[in-house]
């Protein structure tokens, strides 16, 4: 099932990005160049572990994972969490963990973009890729 999101994605639209950053706590030069920042990830699997590299001019990151498992992750805004990536029907959900809080990213393939909703606290963000 994670096949549908084996592709590489280039961030098409961002909504209520720089809202959700704020959120999180992450501080105004950052969000200026998180708010520019067209990434590109890159959704792979190899054998049983599922690898998510997210690519730009500012950062690079990668994470790899067996889902359902829980593993330890630095975010781009170096943040060290505990995350968590699960299949819900045909979404995958990415869940982040650190100081007693919680974000989540729920990947879904929509008429063949994959869109990504972040939620931290109430605010919700919508961000569009589409195959590059």
């Amino acid at each position: 099932m994670v096949d549908t999101f084996c592709a590489t994605w280039k961030l098409t639209d961002s909504q209520n990005f720089d809202e959700y950053m704020k959120a999180l706590g992450v501080g105004f030069a950052t969000r200026q160049v998180g708010n520019v920042t067209k990434p590109t990830i890159v959704i792979s699997q190899e054998g049983e572990k599922v690898v998510v590299k997210t690519l730009s001019t500012f950062k690079n990151t990668e994470i790899s994972f067996k889902l359902g498992e829980e593993f330890d992750e630095t975010t781009a805004d170096d943040r060290n969490v505990k995350s968590t990536v699960t299949l819900d029907g045909d979404k995958l959900v990415h869940v982040q963990k650190w100081d007693g809080k919680e974000t989540k990213f729920v990947r879904e393939i929509k008429d063949g973009k994959m869109v990504m909703t972040l939620t931290f606290e109430g605010v919700h963000a919508v961000r569009t890729y589409e195959k590059a």
